[in-house]
């Protein structure tokens, strides 16, 4: 990944958002965006001085887009709209969202059909670069004018008002500027129009839900896998050619991950004869259950990228005697594949309980509640009532918040996405998913150590071998939760995945080979 990205002229990926989040790369307005953005700027006030009437340059917003606004009150205006939609209510959103919100702000901005002062996004390029964040509350978009609340609080910062994070601390954007030797910003026309228009809060949502629901994904296969080894399953409904005649590429893709991770098990080769004919769904269709999540997760990747690079500002500035008033900032393309993910993230939730559920029974040679002394301790029974309790609550979070519409705007924004909801919703089903695939991966664990000495694949004890770095294994009751935590850990930051990537690639094992689309 290249050291520095210029907003605008290079395409934005979910993966080079991230990384100037994070601080890995640098991103900058190079002399074609300084252009345009100049370019754009200069029609803006070009229709100002002609007189012409232009929405949100000289006309009230909304249902006020009638109520003309004079030339010498244009930048009072601009002023005033961050003001007036500065309406969220709820805790703040993570700093790390909010960071990506200006972000990709930048990159809708810089593209030169808002009007905007260079200046105005040079100093929305310097909160980035310094990290100097905005304090945003969670909720207040109904997702159609864009983000209208969450932007309005995103940019009040520009003129000295809201809150932001400094050096660690949360204080009034006024304090910082004092420390910085700088002054708010002032706005000129349409500034605050453009800066409050667009989905940068659905779509900062969305970017953070694409990785992490890739990484739980990736998780769900390993350990799932870890589990059908658990159970002494059988890896025949995962043959190649089985897949070829349904070839869904999720599907494909996770039966010859599950190919992989099982490769060369002795557990797998010690109960080739057993007799069984099949194993549960829960085992036997993780490639059409986790295939079809990844689907859906391949479809919200693909339109979040669409959106990254998108303008989604109102009126588009195409020249001085060419404006165009539309809806590009409506948040539907985002809202729809959002809500599907939630249901695709949910299912994965749904499964991994029912493996949790499988291991516990006592069939299969591994003990009742996998704990040999059972009666005076209740084992992994207790874990599983997490699992359950946390996939109940997904299902009740899977309601399409798309589905809703409430007229605002006294009728002039008559059809909303609420896809704000929609975005947020998703990352609180994945914040449950990583904790039921914890429980999961506890439990497989706890159960393929009933198996010894005989040892699963090279990848799965790599698995096996990280989880007991944190945890061991259980020989009597003890206060779980905090086991759970633990391993929670490891796939909340990424490190149980990416401990498996590594090994797997050093011995030359590519478990996304030929599917670069899902990574």
């Amino acid at each position: 990944m290249p050291a520095r990205f210029h907003y605008a002229t290079d395409p934005l990926t979910v993966e080079t958002a991230l990384l100037i989040a994070g601080g890995q790369t640098h991103g900058l307005l190079d002399e074609a965006a300084i252009s345009r953005i100049n370019a754009s700027q200069a029609s803006v006030q070009q229709i100002v001085e002609q007189n012409r009437t232009v929405y949100g340059v000289n006309t009230g917003f909304g249902i006020l887009a009638n109520t003309p606004i004079s030339a010498a009150d244009t930048a009072t205006l601009q002023y005033k709209i961050l003001q007036s939609h500065s309406v969220g209510v709820g805790d703040p959103i993570p700093a790390e969202v909010a960071k990506l919100m200006l972000i990709t702000k930048v990159q809708a901005l810089a593209k030169g059909y808002s009007g905007v002062q260079l200046s105005t996004l040079q100093r929305i390029c310097w909160h980035i670069d310094n990290d100097i964040i905005p304090v945003v509350p969670e909720k207040g978009s109904v997702g159609a004018s864009g983000d209208l609340a969450p932007l309005a609080h995103l940019f009040l910062p520009l003129i000295g008002l809201g809150e932001c994070y400094y050096k660690g601390e949360r204080h009034p954007s006024e304090y910082v500027l004092q420390q910085e030797g700088l002054s708010p910003v002032s706005l000129g026309p349409k500034e605050g129009l453009a800066l409050i228009n667009g989905t940068q809060f659905i779509l900062s949502f969305a970017v953070k839900a694409v990785q992490r629901m890739h990484n739980c994904l990736e998780a769900a296969d390993i350990i799932g896998a870890m589990s059908l080894e658990a159970l002494t399953g059988t890896k025949a409904p995962f043959d190649e050619r089985l897949h070829a005649l349904r070839p869904f590429a999720g599907n494909k893709l996770v039966a010859q991950r599950l190919r992989l991770l099982l490769h060369d098990s002795a557990i797998m080769q010690s109960h080739l004869d057993c007799g069984r004919v099949q194993d549960p769904y829960s085992l036997r269709c993780m490639p059409q259950v986790h295939g079809a999540s990844r689907n859906a997760w391949l479809h919200l990747k693909e339109l979040t990228e669409t959106e990254l690079n998108a303008v989604t500002d109102n009126p588009i500035i195409l020249g001085a005697e060419d404006t165009i008033s539309g809806g590009n900032f409506h948040g539907q393309p985002l809202a729809l594949p959002l809500d599907y993910a939630c249901f695709a993230a949910a299912e994965l939730g749904n499964i991994s309980d029912r493996r949790c559920y499988l291991l516990l029974e006592g069939k299969w040679g591994l003990p009742l509640l996998l704990m040999k002394d059972v009666g005076l301790n209740s084992g992994f029974m207790i874990p599983q009532y997490t699992t359950a309790a946390l996939v109940s609550e997904n299902k009740t979070l899977c309601f399409p918040s798309s589905a809703d519409s409430i007229p605002t705007s006294l009728g002039q924004e008559d059809h909303v996405s609420m896809g704000s909801i929609s975005g947020r919703k998703l990352n609180r089903v994945l914040d449950n998913l990583e904790f039921i695939l914890a429980i999961e991966l506890l439990s497989a664990c706890q159960a393929i150590e009933f198996r010894r000495p005989l040892k699963s694949s090279e990848l799965l004890e790599c698995a096996h071998s990280h989880v007991r770095e944190l945890v061991s294994f259980a020989e009597q009751d003890r206060i779980f939760s905090d086991d759970i935590n633990k391993v929670a850990g490891i796939i909340k930051d990424f490190s149980f995945v990416k401990r498996i990537d590594e090994f797997a690639t050093q011995r030359g094992i590519l478990l996304n080979r030929g599917y670069e689309n899902f990574t």
